[in-house]
């Protein structure tokens, strides 16, 4: 499945990413389809040894750059650790961490400790979770109140700051305010899934941001295959800008890799067709057809 080609790369603050960055979710327990998968996903993946076998195959494409509440997982770190162990090869740790933003002394001495956890965990971004940053968001001045004491709490640990940001206006009023961002995190997909406005007005926000922009949720948690969903996020996205993508499996992520790898190179993707029962009597394939993986959507 995989060549010699190593995934594509843009550059974020002096950074080189990968156009593909490993998301979490599937690997943490974060379904976004209900407890049974949740806890199938945690049953499976929760421990160093699996994240460990899924982080090495993105590895051994060079996409190396990896997104999480990391600081706040610690499983996530063990099992990072173990696949650099494994492969002599770095992950680059892009730190979503949940923090205080009310305005009080206490709040802030707690919000300094969770950053300087991101740092001491090895994270080279920190971009303060959505629903934390969020609470900061002032429309009506078009302003996101205090984020200048939250990204310079981050470039005192030595971290890179950006936003994670479900509200498009995150991406707009920081922006149009100048604030210390390098980068943004956007839900970004084919079905509009979780998205605040609609898709057309998201691509827009996308191309107009001053700063390279992480998509999420490019498969719209499972609701859409890897194909349509990565062949619509690279389709439509900068090259600057990267998808995040979740796999449950090494396999899915060899899967997944090569499918955005041809989405980015306009080819069709080398993988074998499906095993639907009566499929060649529904595509009029012969059985020799149906034997040969090239014969089913990949010429």
């Amino acid at each position: 499945m995989f060549t010699d080609n190593k995934f594509p790369r843009t550059n974020v603050a002096g950074v080189s990413l990968p156009r593909m960055l490993i998301g979490t979710n599937w690997i943490l327990g974060w379904s976004h389809r209900g407890v049974a998968a949740d806890e199938m996903i945690n049953a499976r993946n929760r421990n160093k040894e699996a994240i460990a076998d899924i982080v090495e195959v993105f590895l051994s494409q060079g996409i190396d750059a990896l997104m999480a509440p990391v600081s706040q997982n610690p499983v996530t770190i063990e099992g990072v650790k173990l696949a650099e162990d494994r492969t002599g090869k770095k992950v680059i740790l892009i730190d979503t961490p949940i923090i205080n933003v009310d305005d009080t002394p206490e709040a802030r001495r707690e919000t300094e400790a969770i950053i300087k956890g991101c740092s001491d965990a090895g994270a080279t971004f920190c971009l303060p979770h959505h629903s934390s940053v969020e609470e900061l968001v002032n429309k009506n001045k078009r302003l996101i109140d205090r984020l200048p004491d939250y990204t310079k709490m981050i470039r005192d640990n030595g971290m890179i700051p950006g936003l994670s940001a479900h509200m498009p206006e995150l991406i707009v009023y920081s922006d149009e305010q100048g604030y210390d961002v390098e980068t943004y995190i956007q839900i970004y997909n084919c079905m509009g899934y979780m998205m605040q406005v609609e898709i057309e007005y998201i691509h827009k926000v996308i191309w107009s941001a001053k700063k390279p922009v992480m998509t999420i949720k490019s498969m719209a948690a499972g609701r859409v295959t890897p194909f349509v969903g990565l062949s619509f996020s690279y389709a439509t996205i900068r090259p600057c800008d990267m998808v995040t993508v979740g796999c449950f499996t090494p396999d899915e992520a060899r899967e997944d890799i090569e499918i955005g790898l041809a989405a980015i190179e306009r080819r069709a993707p080398n993988l074998e067709g499906r095993s639907s029962p009566n499929k060649t009597a529904a595509m009029g394939e012969s059985a020799e057809d149906a034997a040969d993986p090239f014969a089913y959507g990949t010429v």
